[in-house]
């Protein structure tokens, strides 16, 4: 058992430092608040060969694995830069292509998500359903050689920056238990039929979410992902991944806030000593770095377990999603309150963070769900939904 990263990660890790660096928070914070895309950063990673660090070689990827793009994503974070949609291009639907496309869809479409040059947006929750993916009403239907689709999906990240969506849709009942049977499409975001609606947030972002309106979109054969009826099963060797890049974004953040929050406590005098010298604001600080250094080796082990195909890697991305979002919520609170006022000030950047940490509580996946999971699958104990 090593615990080391391999030298090759090392140079990743200190590449993407690099890299952040020459934008860092102030570049991020001023796009948040101005409603802007953080192009200029997504470019600079993507050319440097980083967002399709995890996709096959021979379709333009780095070859590598969901540690690699875990490192990416929490290094981006890490200097106040987190690239949210890694958590769903790369991670989701390049997982997805790469398992599941044939030879075309993968020679379509992985290429130029390796690259950057496209990016593709997962669409699975619908307002109906919510986290029960069984009562889906979103629904396609046979059309010759083709399908087509309608329903209704919401919180969709990105869709306004995205060149496809890939969408989970009904094309049948299990008999017996009335649920869904589950395909995956790849949707054109420019389809006819397709239109989308921002949702107003009370949070600034460089990523919008958009409510999502699918009316008799026509697709061809070929936009099918996988085998018809088996999207449930595959969903998940995309979810596990998805959950990993968003608990690595968290720990980013955390380690982000704590930085900060240590530099002002060391430097901050009030009384003729520095702030960080009274255990009232240095013990939250130390807690909270004991948690988010917890919550990161597992996450390392789930990202481990996933790439190495072994069981177990599901129980482990959960848990490290559940982990990293509560590190990284008290993480930002601590570095809030070392700051006093000035943690709610833009100039200091920390309060600006604390959306995307509680945001990590409620999705990818919520902590309830989380909790559900563990306590069934881990525990045995009596399904409780």
């Amino acid at each position: 058992m090593d615990f080391r990263e391999t030298a090759e990660q090392t140079m990743l890790r200190e590449a993407v430092a690099k890299i952040a660096a020459d934008y860092g928070p102030d570049y991020f914070q001023a796009k948040a608040r101005a409603g802007e895309k953080t192009t200029e950063l997504w470019r600079a990673v993507a050319q440097a060969g980083f967002v399709g660090v995890n996709l096959p070689e021979e379709h333009g990827g780095g070859g590598m694995g969901i540690s690699e793009l875990a490192i990416v994503t929490e290094e981006l974070a890490a200097h106040g830069c987190p690239l949210l949609l890694l958590m769903v291009s790369p991670a989701i639907c390049g997982t997805l292509l790469a398992r599941f496309g044939t030879p075309d869809q993968r020679a379509r479409w992985l290429p130029p998500i390796a690259s950057g040059e496209a990016k593709m947006v997962f669409a699975i929750t619908e307002p109906d359903a919510g986290s029960n993916s069984h009562r889906l009403d979103t629904v396609a239907t046979r059309d010759g050689d083709g399908w087509r689709v309608s329903g209704r999906k919401y919180y969709i990240s990105g869709v306004d920056e995205a060149d496809a969506v890939l969408v989970v849709c009904r094309t049948g009942v299990e008999e017996g238990s009335g649920r869904g049977r589950l395909s995956l499409f790849i949707v054109d975001t420019d389809a006819p039929g397709l239109d989308r609606t921002p949702i107003e947030l009370h949070v600034n972002g460089p990523e919008r979410q958009f409510f999502l309106f699918l009316d008799d979109v026509r697709l061809e054969g070929d936009r099918l992902l996988g085998e018809e009826g088996d999207g449930l099963r595959q969903v998940f060797h995309g979810l596990n991944p998805e959950r990993i890049i968003g608990a690595a974004a968290g720990n980013g953040i955390a380690r982000h806030a704590l930085a900060r929050a240590a530099a002002y406590a060391s430097q901050r005098q009030v009384w003729g000593v520095p702030i960080g010298a009274h255990q009232g604001l240095a013990h939250p600080l130390a807690e909270a770095k004991i948690e988010v250094e917890l919550a990161r080796l597992m996450t390392q082990k789930a990202a481990w377990a996933t790439d190495a195909g072994v069981p177990g890697a599901g129980e482990a991305a959960n848990m490290a999603k559940y982990a990293a979002a509560e590190a990284a919520i008290r993480a930002v609170d601590a570095a809030i309150q070392v700051h006093g006022g000035n943690g709610f000030a833009a100039e200091y950047g920390i309060a600006g963070l604390w959306w995307i940490a509680r945001a990590l509580r409620t999705a990818p996946v919520s902590r309830e769900m989380i909790l559900n999971y563990v306590a069934e699958h881990s525990l045995r104990l009596p399904r409780s939904y």
